[in-house]
């Protein structure tokens, strides 16, 4: 039998990374001289046949803000399939961009690229620093049955065997991916990566070392006769000489096919050629069958604020701006389908690996910080205007009972999870609004003598409820009313700090204010409700807390009887590495404040909060030493450098707040510190106690199951993990959750106590890579805070935990209102929802069609069901991430209020094990 011919596919191409070593403007003018080569190029050549824009529709929006008039051109190309378009809107870091970002990235670019073509349909990730585990899973239910990478799997070669119960390699550069719930695609590694076929030569004698080189080394991996050559890299022109340049390879090797090829042939011809059987990868590609040192994961640490900001925009959007917008749209408010993509876009340009990575030069960071705030005030009008809508629809006339002045305001819930909150509001009354004729002084003077700040907080039910209240006087507001100019005002205001009780999952409840000038503020608290059981101990019905001498913390878990001590100490070592690795110093050793005599008082005492301050100090080198300096400019790698610390000390000093609330099952913890120093590493340490092999992180659609000890292959002494909002390390009886906001790295130490610590800062001051970068503003001086959770438990509720871990990043969005009749009771849910093993996601409004989108996964290896119980709803429908309304498999939903009581009008629907499950709800 003869040798199949080779055939080699040319793909041309540019890795266009939006911001990196320069600002982003800097780049982009490269990207529009790209650009008008490219364009010029397909009009001269006939032969030049296709290009691929990088998956990501932002080149093509980047390119017309300076050229819109050639958007009917760039449409041409991509009807005729030579330029590509889609499928993502950016190519993010899939481990620090949420689930739902991951989605709505997957959405938008596929909306965007259908304004111009054929959306692609390959599953675009070169340059990802680590695969996503559920990827094959947000694939397959976009259409997408392959998968493109760059990273996180180690090729071994044509000539190697590797079993196929190997979970992270293959011989050969094509391999099946698989998620966790039993998703395939087949996967694809640049296994000699996505340059391998760039500037190739027209001169014959040069092209001849060339190709020989070339065609070896992808032979090498590839399991059929197709081999890939990728004509492009990193913000590389486009190499216009190429059609001369193929017709000299064909005249050097008759005996191969060589095509200026596209994804879309090459793809289908590998797929028409695959032997009968290639190895299977399943879950998360993190390279942890490789040496370590390159695998990226420290960038999860770099820029930590940049972090926390993107938490902080993520959640406003995902979590609170689509589900309090999706409520006031059952009420008859129209969805801000326009502004919410705006506000998504505008963080999505934040998401690229190389910008929320955090490996980027300084100037990229300013730029991203005015993003994260102009997408969060577009969030925030969102979440102001629907939850006054729906106040406005709600039924507080009973509060006039009480009192006429009664001054109500309704809390939202919209974290997806039932559960009791601690908030504070500020409340206003006795507005008396003035004319720009008026005499601002005066009006506050008669708000002030008519008005006072006694009074007492009630519940929906009118019961009386425990509160703090701080008086803040008369103060200036105004409303912006839709049909006339702005409304100054002046009123009196107070700020009402209260536990709310349990409040619905995906809904609300409201209070009211009861000024009472015959009752002092705060006379309703019971002063034996005090959480504080000794001058360092808190305890409530679920935890004991009890601070330590030296500020180390011990936490009795009540339900499974376990004690937690010496946790929340904090370490400092040395980092000579790079915004991509960190490198301690050889013969580092950490500096922590255990043994250190610490500060401790108590700083809140209420019925539904106590808090403790702690302060700690360490003594911590001021800098690297001086060799580092001398390191970087030579680009010294991080592998070889001798460098150490600073003799030079100064003072860290960490302020912790340990709280604990009335019904809260976890502790709830803040530091704030001035970092004054450089070079270094800061993380907090948890010890579990906990003998287990493996642990769990939370991460995109799924809690990844990651071994606590690394592959023989491994090198790095360091062993961090991307987590999204927590780590969990249990056995049976005893587990515990670390949860935080935007703080995404992790290490499980191997100290015999399966210790978790968490990265709070890491200061460094080069991007590092392929040259000499400085980023001064990487050390991250100044000042920073921390927040995060510890979530005891007993192993087998580690689901409880999770869920408690994801509702403490959602804050809740109290709203006030005034005293009227409504078509909405005073509490009420507009979605209840229940299921073993499961976790919410999402819930939104589909643009076409205006139904609900409501989405969660299953966290675990067994089958289960959801429960639905919802109003407003005339019938439900499965469907998958693009929002497809796919099959109609639901009972008509009863459009009443549900209660309790009448959860047999309640839906029930399957989700498998792993599954990601979204379901539409027509109105």
């Amino acid at each position: 039998m003869s040798t199949p011919k080779r055939v080699i596919h040319v793909i041309s191409h540019t890795h266009w990374d939006r911001e990196w070593y320069m600002p982003y403007e800097a780049h982009h003018v490269k990207l529009i001289q790209t650009m008008d080569v490219l364009l010029d190029t397909f009009e001269s050549d006939p032969d030049f046949r296709s290009f691929y824009l990088d998956g990501q529709t932002i080149v093509l929006e980047d390119y017309l803000q300076v050229y819109p008039e050639k958007r009917e051109l760039l449409q041409r190309l991509c009807k005729e399939e030579k330029i590509s378009a889609g499928p993502w809107y950016v190519l993010q870091d899939e481990f620090l961009t949420s689930s739902e970002a991951n989605v709505r990235n997957l959405q938008i670019g596929h909306r965007d690229a259908a304004g111009f073509g054929p959306v692609s349909k390959l599953g675009y990730f070169p340059d990802s620093f680590g695969n996503m585990g559920q990827a094959p899973q947000l694939l397959k239910q976009a259409g997408i049955n392959n998968a493109v990478f760059g990273r996180g799997v180690k090729a071994t070669g044509f000539n190697n065997q590797v079993g196929e119960d190997s979970n992270l390699e293959s011989p050969f550069s094509e391999l099946m991916w698989e998620s966790p719930d039993g998703s395939r695609v087949l996967g694809i590694l640049f296994a000699n990566w996505y340059n391998n076929g760039m500037e190739i030569p027209v001169d014959p004698a040069e092209a001849k070392l060339y190709w020989d080189h070339r065609i070896d080394s992808a032979n090498r991996y590839a399991s059929t006769q197709h081999l890939l050559l990728m004509n492009g890299c990193d913000h590389q022109p486009v190499q216009t000489n190429l059609s001369e340049a193929l017709r000299v390879a064909r005249e050097l090797y008759p005996e191969h096919e060589f095509i200026h090829s596209n994804f879309d042939d090459y793809i289908n011809d590998v797929f028409a050629s695959l032997p009968p059987k290639l190895s299977v990868t399943r879950g998360e590609l993190r390279g942890q069958k490789t040496d370590g040192w390159f695998s990226l994961v420290n960038t999860a640490s770099a820029r930590v604020p940049i972090k926390q900001l993107n938490q902080r925009n993520q959640t406003l959007l995902e979590k609170i701006a689509e589900p309090l917008a999706t409520f006031a749209s059952g009420e008859g408010k129209p969805y801000p389908h326009a502004l919410l993509q705006y506000s998504w876009k505008t963080l999505m340009q934040n998401h690229p690996h190389d910008s929320i990575c955090g490996c980027s030069v300084d100037e990229v960071y300013r730029e991203m910080e005015i993003r994260f705030a102009k997408s969060m005030e577009v969030a925030k009008a969102i979440v102001q205007e629907s939850a006054k809508y729906l106040s406005d629809r709600v039924d507080t006339s009973g509060f006039e009972e009480l009192s006429r002045d009664a001054t109500p305001f309704v809390v939202f819930n919209s974290s997806g999870y039932e559960g009791s909150s601690v908030v504070t509001v500020e409340v206003e009354w006795s507005r008396r609004y003035f004319k720009q004729s008026e005499n601002p002084v005066q009006v506050a003077e008669e708000v002030r003598l008519r008005t006072h700040a006694d009074g007492f907080l009630v519940n929906h039910l009118g019961a009386r409820i425990d509160f703090v209240a701080e008086d803040l006087g008369v103060r200036f507001g105004y409303d912006l009313p839709d049909d006339k100019f702005r409304q100054p005002y002046m009123a009196r205001a107070l700020k009402l700090t209260f536990e709310t009780g349990e409040l619905p999952a995906m809904g609300y409840a409201t209070f009211a204010w009861i000024p009472d000038a015959t009752r002092a503020r705060g006379q309703d608290r019971d002063s034996g409700n005090s959480l504080i059981v000794g001058p360092s101990a808190l305890e409530n019905a679920y935890l004991r807390v009890t601070v330590e001498q030296d500020g180390g913390i011990a936490v009795l878990d009540k339900a499974s009887g376990q004690l937690f001590e010496g946790m929340g100490h904090y370490e400092n070592v040395g980092d000579i590495g790079n915004e991509y690795i960190f490198r301690q110093p050889d013969g580092d050793l950490p500096i922590t404040t255990r043994g250190n005599p610490a500060l401790v008082r108590i700083v809140e005492d209420t019925p539904s909060r106590a808090t403790i301050e702690i302060v700690q100090s360490m003594e911590i080198p001021l800098s690297a030493d001086e060799l580092l300096e001398r390191e970087v400019r030579t680009m010294v790698s991080i592998l070889e450098r001798k460098s150490g610390r600073s003799k030079s000390l100064v003072t860290l000093s960490l302020v912790t707040r340990i709280s604990l609330e009335r019904l809260g099952r976890s502790v709830r913890v803040q530091v704030s510190f001035d970092n004054p120093a450089q070079d270094h590493r800061i993380r907090v340490l948890y010890p579990t106690g906990v003998q287990a092999s493996t642990h769990f992180a939370d991460s995109i659609f799924e809690v990844a199951e990651r071994q606590n000890v690394p592959s023989a292959e491994w090198r790095n002494p360091s062993y961090c993990h991307h987590m999204q909002a927590f780590v969990d390390v249990h056995e049976d009886g005893r587990g515990l959750t670390v949860a935080g906001k935007g703080l995404n790295e992790y290490e499980v130490l191997q100290d015999g106590n399966n210790t978790i610590a968490v990265t709070l800062l890491r200061s460094v001051g080069e991007l590092g890579d392929w040259g000499v970068f400085p980023t001064p503003e990487a050390q991250c001086l100044g000042r920073h805070f921390g927040e995060w959770t510890i979530v005891p438990h007993g192993g087998h509720d580690r689901i409880a935990a999770y869920r408690e871990a994801h509702r403490f990043a959602v804050p809740v969005t109290p709203c006030q209102t005034g005293l009227h009749a409504g078509t909405l009771p005073p509490r009420y849910e507009f979605i209840r929802w229940d299921g073993d093993g499961v976790l919410f996601s999402s819930l939104k409004t589909n643009e076409q069609r205006g139904d609900w989108m409501a989405r969660w996964y299953n966290v675990t290896g067994a089958s289960s069901v959801i429960r639905l119980h919802t109003a407003n709803v005339a019938e439900a429908y499965l469907s998958n991430i693009l929002e497809d309304e796919t099959s109609i498999e639901y009972e008509a939903i009863s459009r009443a209020t549900v209660t309790a009581s009448e959860a047999k009008s309640s839906k029930v629907t399957p989700i498998g094990a792993y599954e990601i499950l979204t379901v539409g709800l027509k109105k």
